[in-house]
């Protein structure tokens, strides 16, 4: 599955555990009717895959729904979703939607040089 979307928010990494577990977290902000702040989690070497990332960039995040089951020491059962990402790529282009690269200042341009009537001569009318 695949979101896109602005990032809104991209937090530190976090290592959790003797184990070193390490997680980081992005907010992603959906272009739509109705825009969706959507968190995703990267999680253990995927963490540095938002190291080239900003926030206000447009992105599309290849993403893993997770559930899991937890009993709580009341013997209740609840259930936890979480939105994981592996992925992650820029939508943001030098040649912006159009697909025309972009055009320089007018300042780039030299003024054409001026022409003599003489230099007119040559039309064949």
């Amino acid at each position: 599955m695949e979101i896109q979307g602005k990032i809104k928010l991209i937090s530190e990494t976090k290592t959790f555990g003797n184990n070193g577990f390490r997680k980081r977290e992005v907010v992603v902000t959906t272009e739509e009717q109705y825009p969706q702040h959507i968190l995703v989690e990267f999680v253990q070497d995927k963490c540095d895959l938002l190291n080239k990332h900003n926030v206000g960039e447009t992105v599309k995040i290849s993403i893993n729904l997770r559930g899991r089951e937890w009993t709580n020491p009341q013997g209740e059962v609840k259930y936890f979703n979480s939105v994981q990402g592996w992925r992650i790529e820029s939508l943001q282009t030098d040649q912006g939607e159009s697909g025309m690269p972009p055009v320089p200042p007018i300042e780039a341009f030299e003024p054409a040089e001026e022409l003599n009537e003489e230099d007119h001569d040559d039309l064949p009318f």
